[in-house]
């Protein structure tokens, strides 16, 4: 495994994380959980990321990552790093989401609680709160942070100029940002326009989800959708990226891939690793042999210059 410095401060995390978004709620087999979990940190999987809302139903996440931290992970804590967030909904009723104090720090106490953990590594303001100052948010971190109640904060889904400010107000309090989680892909780029650079400016670490494309960025899609997928399923997910315009530029890039001697994923993740401002690759699994694929993307991250160059005109057109 590689760590990478999380901007300019003291924490290290794994090029790769595990994010239990999807199949490590109560609906999923337990068994799968833990074999997936005990798997990626025996590969040097470090990080393991989490929010309020996560399942289903919303808190299972947590609560099935709390069980294993207090089994198969005790002895090794201090070996990890824990993150939840807060900002979307959870609980019926006017605090139960977005940014307010309140909500907040009443989410995170929550959290501890089915987690089982007197703190968390990282805690995040799961997405900006357009009706709550973000004064208020952001002295909700700081005092998370000054109470014991994590060791680090972070931001998610915050735009260039909302960085600007969170960071700006974060400092003034003496509880800089640690990190930036936003959604960034080969096909989803969004982050390039100003964000990236503001990141690099603030020096605080980043680390994208959905580095995959919610599984578009793999084998699986190549030859249409596939019956019983997720894509199958969730209409989303169809509009906004399986359509045939991304298909035949995912086939391009799997020529790319071969070419290297990866998968398309492992040339997905390697794809954002290149960029210093990167800290972390946030994956998502339903199997072991998936954690195992996209670790074994870090033995080739390098680019030749005619690699990107056919990367760019695919990823472009």
């Amino acid at each position: 495994m590689i760590y990478n410095r999380c901007g300019s401060s003291g924490l290290k995390l794994p090029a790769l994380s595990l994010g239990l978004w999807q199949n490590f709620g109560s609906v999923d087999p337990f068994e799968n959980q833990r074999t997936m979990v005990r798997r990626a940190f025996d590969l040097g999987i470090t990080h393991f990321d989490l929010a309020n809302n996560y399942g289903p139903v919303p808190g299972s996440a947590e609560e099935n990552f709390g069980k294993l931290l207090r089994t198969d992970l005790a002895p090794y804590r201090d070996e990890l790093v824990v993150s939840s967030k807060a900002g979307y909904w959870m609980w019926p009723g006017p605090y139960g989401e977005w940014g307010s104090r309140k909500y907040l720090i009443s989410s995170c106490d929550a959290s501890l609680k089915r987690l089982g953990l007197d703190s968390l590594d990282i805690f995040y303001s799961h997405r900006p709160d357009p009706d709550t100052p973000l004064e208020e948010t952001m002295g909700a971190l700081d005092f998370i942070v000054r109470s014991g109640r994590a060791h680090y904060v972070g931001i998610s889904n915050y735009d260039h100029e909302q960085t600007a400010r969170a960071c700006a107000i974060l400092r003034d309090l003496g509880t800089p940002c640690l990190i930036h989680q936003p959604r960034y892909n080969m096909l989803d780029r969004w982050v390039e326009d100003h964000l990236l650079d503001e990141i690099g400016k603030q020096q605080i670490g980043c680390i994208p989800f959905c580095p995959l494309a919610q599984g578009l960025l793999t084998n699986k899609y190549i030859d249409g959708i596939p019956s019983g997928s997720r894509a199958s399923k969730v209409c989303e997910m169809k509009d906004s990226l399986i359509h045939e315009a991304n298909i035949e530029r995912v086939r391009e890039l799997n020529d790319i891939a071969k070419d290297r001697g990866q998968s398309m994923a492992q040339m997905a993740l390697a794809w954002l690793l290149k960029d210093s401002r990167i800290t972390s690759a946030l994956i998502g699994a339903s199997k072991v042999s998936q954690i195992e694929d996209s670790v074994a993307a870090l033995k080739h991250l390098e680019f030749s210059p005619d690699e990107l160059d056919r990367i760019r005109t695919i990823i472009n057109s």
